[in-house]
């Protein structure tokens, strides 16, 4: 059985992700800075180990990651308006799990980022979206350095809507919103198959069944 830790365990897309790697054989194992979110996420099948992604260091991840085969960084400091939070949850949780990972000696990194973060931000963005948006670029400039055998997933919008399973994939597509099901189902496939490491894809609702998309899509 592959274990699969989950950094941000709680979060939105982490709870549609942990059913689907349940049912694809997989044992996830989500990481939460609350002891209360345990029973919940146990009813989900998911194993339950604390972690505080703001106060921790790499060495605790790595303890964190013990006898998993893999990592997703899936946390984010949400819509909280604080701008200190965007570098310390997205961008030191994300540093901070791939060096985890490496002292754990686990090889396999999904990392969940937002849509067009290379691109140049207008001189009127909003100082809270800019530090969002500046965390996620340069912790996915991070992961591409880095020795692990990464894939980087780029959702648009995040959607509250029933997923469709369609998605479009790929280095670079139009943008548009998806399905927070959708992107759990995307990462579940990635890690499922084995399927996109060394890729970048953004992703988006589409037309074509999230396997086939997956299977499809470039890499470097």
């Amino acid at each position: 059985m592959t274990r699969i830790a989950v950094v941000g365990g709680h979060g939105q897309v982490a709870r549609h992700l942990h059913p689907l790697l349940v049912g694809a054989g997989h044992q996830p194992v989500a990481l939460v800075r609350k002891e209360e979110q345990r029973a919940a996420l146990e009813a989900m099948g998911a194993e339950v180990r604390l972690l505080d992604i703001e106060q921790d260091d790499a060495a605790a991840f790595a303890r964190a990651f013990d006898g998993c085969h893999a990592v997703v960084f899936a946390a984010g400091g949400g819509p909280d308006g604080n701008v200190v939070r965007k570098r310390t949850v997205d961008l030191e949780g994300s540093l901070k799990s791939v060096e985890g990972a490496r002292q754990a000696g686990i090889s396999r990194f999904v990392q969940v980022s937002a849509i067009s973060v290379d691109d140049p931000l207008p001189d009127d963005t909003a100082e809270v979206w800019r530090a969002y948006v500046e965390a996620k670029r340069d912790a996915d400039a991070a992961l591409r350095e880095s020795d692990l055998d990464w894939t980087i997933l780029r959702p648009g919008a995040l959607l509250d809507d029933e997923p469709t399973g369609r998605v479009t994939l790929g280095p670079t597509v139009e943008p548009g919103g998806v399905p927070r099901a959708d992107v759990a189902a995307v990462v579940a496939e990635v890690l499922d198959s084995g399927a996109g490491i060394g890729a970048q894809w953004e992703l988006v609702s589409g037309e074509t069944p999230v396997a086939e998309a997956v299977a499809a899509a470039p890499t470097r």
